[in-house]
């Protein structure tokens, strides 16, 4: 190595050492790490997205049937749900189906989801809700709402919770789908032969539907929409000793 580049190497080691030797800029770089992220602020800070305790929930404002809310629950790891209040005040709940919000304040709804998560799921649950859009800003809302025709379908027989759901109307639901608002099926259902009874001009009409060849083998061809009124009946399965 000729003297000229041994001096050369010398000058850039001996800067590249003060560098790292110099409190002045270790500390800079230390405060640029430590500088924290601003804090939401405002709607963002109420919203499910970023809210990671029930002590901060809303518990001033009253969830009304239309409002739009998100829920989320911490331990999923999930992104929040987005759902509508229903014309029936309830909304349908992560691991646990249906629940009654209207005439609840977020922190009251959180509660309630928290308590029968904790019945089945979970040895502590942490819920998150927060109101997106009330109903009265939400145009959309207010058309839906604002008539006195409800569209309904009725589930019957070996599922979770059996009676009367919400047709939505701003979204097709399958026969499998309802099946899994009404919490899935229970114990002795027969899910090969399930019944839907669909009102014709020429009078009751049952199909029956295969929906463990549905949910379990994926022919999603034979899943059938519902139209309102639609009654699904789910048998019990025979057993022979």
């Amino acid at each position: 190595m000729s003297v000229f580049r041994t001096c050369a190497f010398l000058l850039f080691t001996s800067a590249s050492f003060s560098l790292a030797q110099d409190p002045g800029f270790r500390e800079l770089d230390e405060r640029r790490a430590a500088t924290p992220t601003p804090a939401p602020t405002g709607d963002v800070a109420r919203s499910a997205a970023v809210l990671n305790s029930m002590d901060v929930l809303d518990d001033t404002q009253i969830i009304e049937s239309g409002d739009l809310i998100s829920m989320r629950v911490v331990e999923d790891r999930r992104e929040p749900q987005q759902m509508r209040v229903g014309a029936t005040g309830e909304v349908t709940a992560p691991h646990i189906g249906l629940v009654k919000a209207a005439g609840r304040t977020c922190r009251q709804l959180a509660f309630e989801v928290k308590r029968r998560l904790e019945q089945n799921y979970y040895n502590s649950a942490t819920v998150v809700v927060s109101i997106d859009l009330k109903r009265q800003d939400d145009p959309n809302a207010r058309v839906r709402y604002g008539s006195s025709e409800i569209d309904f379908f009725t589930v019957y027989g070996q599922v979770l919770r059996q009676g009367k759901y919400e047709l939505p109307q701003d979204e097709d639901i399958t026969i499998s789908q309802a099946i899994l608002r009404a919490g899935g099926f229970a114990q002795f259902a027969n899910p090969q032969k399930v019944k839907l009874v669909r009102k014709t001009a020429q009078g009751n009409k049952t199909i029956l539907v295969n929906l463990d060849s549905i949910m379990r083998q994926g022919n999603l061809d034979y899943d059938v929409y519902l139209r309102k009124n639609d009654v699904i009946i789910v048998d019990e399965k025979k057993v022979n000793f």
